[in-house]
């Protein structure tokens, strides 16, 4: 899958075929469901975890926190805009 194909996955009504509960987190922030995109961030226990979680935090303004959870991710803080991000990660974690 890439990332147009996973982009495509937002039309469907379940998350596409993946085991990696970074790319299920950012598949429902796509869809608005911030709280439960934030709950699969949370259960993933590594850096792919700890990046989208970044993420999260950095889509409510909680620079503080996000900051944290890129420090833990081993990434810089994000720069760019919230849409380049998601496809950065999405594009990242999927060629992993």
């Amino acid at each position: 899958m890439d990332l147009n194909a996973f982009k495509r996955s937002l039309q469907e009504e379940q998350t596409p075929p993946t085991d990696s509960l970074a790319l299920q987190a950012l598949w429902h922030e796509a869809l608005g469901r911030w709280d439960q995109a934030h709950e699969l961030a949370q259960q993933a226990p590594d850096p792919d975890g700890a990046w989208v979680h970044a993420f999260l935090h950095r889509l409510r303004g909680h620079t503080t926190n996000a900051g944290y959870w890129y420090r833990r991710a081993g990434k810089p803080h994000a720069k760019g805009s919230v849409n380049e991000e998601w496809d950065e990660i999405v594009t990242t974690l999927l060629s992993d």
